[in-house]
């Protein structure tokens, strides 16, 4: 069971680094792209990749696999992002500006995109994520989950609060505290 939380925190990992890619490439504005407070993580993609790492059949082609990757990728940043705005009100993307957008969750263009990475990533990463989670001990992995859900807690604790993805940030998570303990202790 470790191996799929460990297989988890790599792709979420590994889907950070691509988020900090793609907003430093692309000429973002918005440069502050993760999910948590503390660990740069992006989980969408880390359970993106552990479902479909769990779904696809062994032996699966390279095109199937991509079809199949874009389809279940594609549902997952669907069910992430109608579970970030309907618990916390918050959107971490938005798609209303892409051709074929649902709701703004889910595009055509990325679908294509996840369809691509998620083949890649399963042929050419994954053996090299499943070497390295059989190298991490059980203990670490315990530690690996504590810190998660302490931080799963604190994220969630500031999103709900202040219904705003800029919480997130350190220095904004400081500032916010700060107003809100400045303002109850002022009468």
């Amino acid at each position: 069971m470790s191996k799929w939380f460990l297989y988890f925190l790599l792709y979420s990992f590994a889907g950070y680094g691509l988020e900090k890619l793609y907003a430093r490439l692309s000429h973002a504005s918005h440069q502050v792209r993760k999910c948590f407070l503390l660990l740069p993580l992006c989980p969408v993609y880390g359970l993106a990749m552990t479902a479909l790492l769990a779904l696809a059949p062994e032996g699966i082609g390279f095109f199937p696999l991509m079809i199949l990757g874009g389809a279940v990728c594609t549902g997952v940043e669907f069910a992430v992002h109608l579970f970030y705005d309907k618990i916390f009100a918050v959107r971490f993307w938005d798609y209303t500006a892409m051709k074929g957008h649902v709701h703004g969750r889910i595009c055509p263009h990325f679908a294509l995109v996840w369809g691509i990475l998620s083949a890649v990533s399963v042929r050419l990463i994954h053996p090299f994520a499943a070497a390295l989670a059989e190298m991490v001990p059980s203990w670490a992995a315990f530690l690996l989950w504590v810190l998660l859900a302490a931080d799963c807690v604190l994220s969630a604790a500031l999103l709900w609060r202040f219904q705003d993805t800029e919480a997130l940030a350190w220095g904004a998570a400081l500032r916010q505290t700060r107003a809100v303990s400045q303002s109850s202790t002022s009468w």
